[in-house]
């Protein structure tokens, strides 16, 4: 009896040394490594950074929502690029600029303020009814003006200055939205992309399918001798953030051409109206003017094609997202 009971001793104090020893090993800090590194090895490459759709291009950073998910993949550029039969190259300084030195660019003897001033003391855009419907060209104060980077007449190029992401919709694919307040009137960003001649464009919408997003944006402004400027955008392939943007028919966006160093316009957009935190941003696709559809071709457009259905939900919908017969 006095040996079994020493066995079960013997047995038990090999079992607490075992234990002893396993501890040990465990504390060992060189065989902790070896653990730590062989269960990193084992997980999957997780990125240190959120995605920034604007590639560190922008003054702000883009994120995008859900985390780990990655657009389609396009060419990031803050402002336009000339793309082919472009009629002027963008990037070139054409404008020979003011000649304010010694005081502050103000109408009557600015040469970019031609008729009134473009930004309050807020950089707001001053006159938004105006611009929704038969705006003043806006000229900004460029490259070879001599006042000062702080002058006041200096908004749009200064480019993006707000916390914006770009997310998943529910129902209209990519979007973007805001992720502080915006003032009306504030600048937000450019729609920017390649500038394109009017037979480039029209090639380009007739290789798309049904299926395809357009891009492409025809802006018309009509001169006071009665001429039209037009100017062909599009970010499909090379853009900014402002190609996130969806169509809606009560936008809280407005989009305005300004001109900085050259005669190619920059599609700036302004909110329409204050707009809260985590708000999509949207502006109207056909320019602020009516989108009417004729009740025997809700479902039609020119050339006999199912139109795309219009998702914003606001109380004036049209149905159908806005649709340019000159480019087909």
């Amino acid at each position: 009896m006095r040996r079994c009971g020493s066995r079960d001793y013997d047995s038990q104090h090999a079992l607490r040394a075992l234990k002893l020893i396993r501890t040990h090993a465990l504390r060992d800090p060189a065989r902790q490594l070896c653990r730590m590194a062989a269960r990193e090895e084992a997980q999957p490459e997780v990125p240190t950074e959120p995605l920034d759709i604007a590639c560190g291009l922008e003054e702000v950073p883009v994120g995008v929502w859900p985390p780990g998910a990655r657009p389609e993949p396009f060419q990031y550029t803050p402002e336009h690029v000339a793309g082919p039969g472009a009629d002027a190259d963008p990037a070139q300084i054409t404008f020979p600029g003011c000649t304010c030195r010694n005081g502050p660019c103000v109408p009557g003897t600015c040469s970019c303020l031609r008729h009134q001033q473009n930004y309050d003391k807020d950089s707001c855009l001053g006159d938004l009814v105006s611009a929704a419907r038969c705006a003043q060209p806006v000229f900004e104060c460029g490259a070879l003006c001599p006042c000062p980077e702080r002058c006041g007449n200096r908004v749009v190029q200064r480019g993006l200055r707000l916390r914006l992401q770009v997310f998943r919709t529910e129902k209209k694919g990519w979007g973007l939205r805001t992720l502080e307040p915006i003032p009306r009137g504030r600048f937000v960003c450019e729609y920017a992309g390649e500038v394109v001649g009017f037979s480039e464009a029209q090639r380009r919408i007739r290789r798309q399918t049904v299926h395809d997003s357009n891009y492409i944006i025809a802006v018309r402004e009509h001169v006071s001798n009665g001429q039209v400027m037009e100017t062909f955008v599009d970010p499909a392939r090379v853009g900014n953030v402002g190609r996130f943007l969806n169509h809606a028919c009560e936008p809280n966006l407005l989009m305005v051409p300004v001109r900085v160093d050259s005669m190619v316009p920059r599609l700036a957009l302004f909110a329409a109206r204050d707009v809260r935190p985590g708000e999509e941003l949207s502006y109207d696709y056909s320019g602020r003017f009516l989108n009417l559809v004729d009740g025997d071709d809700k479902e039609r457009r020119d050339d006999g094609a199912l139109r795309k259905p219009c998702h914003c939900g606001s109380r004036s919908c049209a149905a159908f997202l806005p649709y340019d017969g000159s480019l087909y």
